[in-house]
C-alpha cells in the first residue's frame, strides 16, 4: 500500500483518488478551498441555483465507468443523468433558429435542410462523416491511452481533406475554413464554429479536427444532471469516502518536494510537509512549485477565460424552450428542473461568454443581458436580479490563474492542442485533471483518473483500458 497525495479536489483528481484508493492506496487529496468539485461549483441566492462551471456532461459513459469500478452502486443510483432533447438551438446572426435533435444524426441533417435548403443536410452529414474518421483515428491515443513520448502523428490534422479544396497546397486548413469551404455562408458554418467555440477552443485558430466535438455531441448526446451538474462532482466525492480517501480542504500546496530524484511529498503553504510515495498534481500547475518535469509538449495555445451570468426571471420556462442555445459567442443555459428554482413561476438562466486569445474586449453584464434576450422570451421585462461572474473571480473561486479553462485535447496544429503527459520527468510525480492530458473538460479531465490510476498500479506499461 502505497501513501499518494493529490493536489486540489476537482473532477479528475477525485477520479484519480477513487480509483487509487479502491486498488488499496492510502490516498490524502489536498484542496486550496473550502470545498470539493474545483469549476464544477452551484451558486444560490433566494431560491435561484446554478452551475457556476459546466452545465452538461458529455460522454457520460467516462463517469459510469468510474462508478462501476470503484463501487457496488452506479452512476444511476447515485446521480440522475437526463439526456437533453432537443440537444441544442442555434440563434444564427439574422435572427433565424435551427433545432438540432437529441443523439439523431439523421435529426440533425433535417433540421438542416430545413434551414438552408435542398442538399444542406448531406452536407453536414459530410462534415460529420469526416469528424467521425477524425474521431475514429485518434480515440484511443487522444482520450483512452496514455500519451506517448512520440507525439508526431498527433501533431497531424486526422480530419480528411476535402478533394480539390486546395487548401492543403498552403498548410492544413483552420475549422474555420473547413467549415466556409464545407458548408459555405449564410450563417451554415455557425453551426460547426460556435459548437466549437463552446468549448474554449477559437475556430480560427483550431485544427480542422475540432469537429470531433460536436460529432461526439451528436453521437453520445448531451445530458443533464438532475439538481444541477455539482450534483455529479457530490457523487464522485462520496464515493472517495466510501473508499476511505481522506480530504484536506483549506490545504494550499506550495511546492512538490523531491528527494533522491523522485517525488517525496508536499509542503503546504503554513510550511507543514506530507510525506508521500506518489504525487498526483491535478490543479492548475501555475500555482504549485514544481520541480522540473522532462516533457517536451510545445507550447499550447492561451487557455480561453470564461465570463458567466447568472440571471433570475419571475414567469414560467415556455413550452419549446431549449435547454441549450448557441448564440454566436455566447452560450444560454436554461434548465427545466424544479431544483434550479424557487417554485414553477420562476426561471433560472445561465449566460456562458468565451473569452480567447486575441478577442477585442471582455463581455459587460449588458453584453450578456442583450444575448440573453435574443434566446428568452421577455427577458427584460421577467428579470428580477442578475450577477456577473468574470475571470478573475473564477480563478478565485477555483484556484485556477487568472480564471482560465483548459480545453480539450485535439490533434493537428502541430501539437499545440496537446496536454502535458501524465507522467513527467520526476518519478513519482504525475498529472490529472484539465490541464493534463487529455485535458479540460467533464469527460476529459475524468479520463484522467484512469490513465494516472492505470499508471501507478500498472507501472510505465500501463497502455490504457480496453
Amino acid at each position: 500500500m502505497a501513501r499518494i497525495a493529490v493536489i486540489g479536489a476537482g473532477m479528475g483528481a477525485m477520479a484519480t483518488a477513487a480509483r487509487l484508493a479502491v486498488a488499496g492506496h492510502q490516498v490524502t487529496v489536498y484542496e486550496r478551498g473550502a470545498t470539493y468539485g474545483g469549476a464544477v461549483g452551484r451558486y444560490a441566492r433566494d431560491g435561484f441555483v446554478f452551475d457556476t462551471g459546466p452545465g452538461l456532461v458529455h460522454l457520460p459513459a467516462v463517469y459510469r465507468d468510474l462508478f462501476v469500478k470503484t463501487g457496488k452502486r452506479p452512476l444511476e443510483e447515485c446521480a440522475e443523468l437526463v439526456q437533453i432533447d432537443p440537444a441544442v438551438r442555434y440563434v444564427l446572426p439574422d435572427g433565424r433558429t435551427v433545432t438540432f435533435p437529441g443523439g439523431s444524426h439523421g435529426g440533425a441533417a433535417a433540421a438542416v435542410e430545413a434551414a438552408f435548403g435542398p442538399g444542406s443536410g448531406d452536407r453536414w452529414s459530410a462534415v460529420l462523416s469526416r469528424a467521425r474518421d477524425a474521431w475514429d483515428a485518434t480515440r484511443r491515443p487522444l482520450l483512452e491511452e496514455p500519451l506517448k513520448q512520440d507525439r508526431s502523428a498527433l501533431g497531424r490534422d486526422p480530419y480528411p481533406a476535402l478533394r480539390g479544396s486546395g487548401l492543403l497546397r498552403r498548410r492544413p486548413p483552420t475549422l474555420a475554413e473547413v467549415a466556409a469551404r464545407e458548408l459555405g455562408g449564410d450563417g451554415f458554418d455557425e453551426l460547426l464554429t460556435s459548437r466549437v467555440r463552446a468549448y474554449g477552443i477559437d475556430p480560427a485558430t483550431a485544427p480542422a479536427s475540432a469537429a470531433v466535438l460536436p460529432y461526439m455531441e451528436q453521437t453520445f448526446g448531451s445530458w443533464y444532471v438532475r439538481g444541477g451538474v455539482r450534483e455529479l462532482a457530490t457523487a464522485v466525492y462520496e464515493r472517495c469516502l466510501e473508499r476511505k480517501v481522506a480530504f484536506a480542504f483549506g490545504a494550499a500546496v506550495r511546492e512538490v518536494l523531491v528527494r533522491d530524484g523522485r517525488a517525496a511529498g508536499l509542503r503546504l503553504a503554513d510550511g507543514t510537509e506530507v510525506t508521500a510515495d506518489h504525487v498526483v498534481c491535478a490543479a492548475d500547475p501555475q500555482l504549485v512549485e514544481m520541480p522540473p518535469a522532462l516533457d517536451s509538449a510545445p507550447a499550447r495555445t492561451e487557455p480561453a477565460q470564461w465570463y458567466t451570468l447568472f440571471a433570475a426571471l419571475r414567469g414560467a420556462r415556455e413550452d419549446g424552450a431549449a435547454h441549450r442555445t448557441l448564440a454566436g459567442h455566447v452560450t444560454v443555459l436554461r434548465p427545466d428542473d424544479p431544483a434550479a428554482r424557487p417554485d414553477a413561476g420562476h426561471e433560472a438562466v445561465t449566460v456562458h461568454a468565451v473569452v480567447t486569445a486575441g478577442t477585442a474586449a471582455a463581455p459587460t453584464a449588458e453584453d450578456l443581458l442583450a444575448a440573453a434576450a435574443r434566446v428568452v422570451p421577455g427577458l427584460r421585462e421577467r428579470l428580477l436580479w442578475h450577477e456577473l461572474r468574470t475571470p478573475a473571480e473564477v480563478g478565485e473561486a477555483t484556484g485556477s490563474a487568472g480564471g482560465r479553462v483548459p480545453a480539450p485535447s485535439l490533434a493537428g496544429a502541430g501539437g499545440r492542442m496537446l496536454h502535458p503527459a501524465n507522467t513527467t520527468g520526476v518519478p513519482g510525480l504525475y498529472l490529472a485533471g484539465g490541464w493534463a492530458h487529455p485535458g479540460g473538460g467533464l469527460a476529459h479531465a475524468g479520463m484522467t483518473g484512469a490513465l494516472v490510476a492505470g499508471l501507478i498500479v500498472e507501472g510505465a506499461g500501463f497502455r490504457g483500458s480496453r
